[in-house]
C-alpha cells in the first residue's frame, strides 16, 4: 500500500471529508463523542484525527476546560482538518505516530481513535502507548468497522476494483473490515493491560448523499486513486462503476444502506 504520510495529499482529503464525511463517518463520529463523558478524569487525545470529522464532535462534547489534542500520521490530514476547525477554540493540532507517541506518561484522561487503530501496522504497540499516555482510570474510547459484509457499499467498492484487477494484493485492500472480531480486541486490549472492556457493535443507515457521491469518496477520498492512476486508469471511468453497483444495492439518489462498526471501551485500571 502506498506510504500514509504521503497518500493523502492534493485533493484526497477534501473527497474523504466532503463526500465519505456526511454519509458514513459523521454519524459514527458523533455516536463515538457521545459515549465520552462530558467531564472525562483529565485531558483528551484523539489519535488518528484525519479531516477532524470526530474532533468537531469531540470539543462540542467536551465541558469548556479538558485540553483536546488531535493527531494524525498525515501532515496533510492535520493542515486539512486544522483549516476547517480554525473557527474552533481549544484543539491543539500535533503530528504523531500512534505507536509511538510524543507525550508524557499518564498526561491524558482520555484517548479517542475513530476509525484508526485498523491502519497502525504495530497494534501492541498502539494499545500500549494508549495505556502509557493514560491517568489510571483513564478511558480508552475507539471504533473499528464490522465485517465488510456487514458494509454493503464497501463490498460493492471492493468487489468493483477487485474485478477491474484480478490478483492485484495493493488493489485488494480490506485493511478496514480486518478488525472486527471482539476476541481479537479483547486480546489486544488485555496485552496491554486495559481493563473493565465493553464491546459492542452499531449500526447506522447511510441516507445523505447519492450513489455517484459516495463513490467520489470511496475513490477519490482514499490513497487507492494514486493506486488506480498509477495504473493508467481513468478515476473517473472507477467511480461510474462503483456509482452504478452501489445505485444497484441501495438506489442513485439518495443511496440508501447499512453501516456497521465495532466500538470499543476500556480503562487504564492500575
Amino acid at each position: 500500500m502506498v506510504d500514509p504520510r504521503a497518500s493523502f495529499t492534493g485533493s484526497v482529503p477534501q473527497y474523504y471529508d466532503g463526500c465519505l464525511g456526511p454519509a458514513w463517518f459523521d454519524a459514527f463520529a458523533a455516536d463515538l463523542a457521545q459515549r465520552l463523558p462530558a467531564k472525562p478524569p483529565g485531558d483528551v487525545l484523539e489519535i488518528a484525527c484525519g479531516t477532524g470529522l470526530l474532533t468537531r464532535h469531540l470539543r462540542e462534547r467536551l465541558d469548556g476546560a479538558p485540553r483536546l489534542v488531535a493527531t494524525d500520521l498525515s501532515a496533510a490530514m492535520l493542515d486539512y482538518a486544522r483549516n476547517k476547525l480554525s473557527g474552533s477554540q481549544g484543539i491543539e493540532w500535533r503530528e504523531a505516530d500512534a505507536a509511538s507517541l510524543p507525550f508524557g506518561d499518564g498526561e491524558f484522561g482520555a484517548v479517542v481513535c475513530g476509525f484508526g487503530v485498523m491502519f497502525v501496522p504495530d497494534k501492541n504497540a498502539a494499545f500500549s502507548e494508549a495505556y502509557r499516555v493514560l491517568k489510571q482510570g483513564g478511558i480508552l474510547l475507539f471504533n473499528v468497522w464490522d465485517r465488510i459484509d456487514e458494509n454493503p457499499h464497501a463490498l460493492a467498492n471492493a468487489e468493483v476494483l477487485e474485478g477491474f484487477f484480478p490478483g492485484d494484493e495493493e488493489i485488494r485492500f480490506r485493511t478496514p473490515f480486518e478488525m472486527h472480531d471482539p476476541e481479537l480486541l479483547q486480546g489486544l486490549l488485555a496485552q496491554a493491560q486495559f481493563g473493565n472492556v465493553k464491546i459492542e457493535k452499531k449500526r447506522l443507515q447511510l441516507d445523505r448523499v447519492s450513489a455517484r457521491t459516495m463513490a467520489n469518496g470511496q475513490i477519490r477520498g482514499t490513497p487507492r486513486s494514486l493506486l488506480i492512476e498509477k495504473r493508467g486508469v481513468p478515476l473517473d471511468e472507477m467511480v461510474e462503476r462503483v456509482a452504478a453497483a452501489l445505485a444497484k444495492i441501495g438506489g442513485a439518489d439518495p443511496y440508501r444502506g447499512p453501516a456497521q462498526a465495532v466500538v470499543a471501551a476500556a480503562r487504564r485500571v492500575r
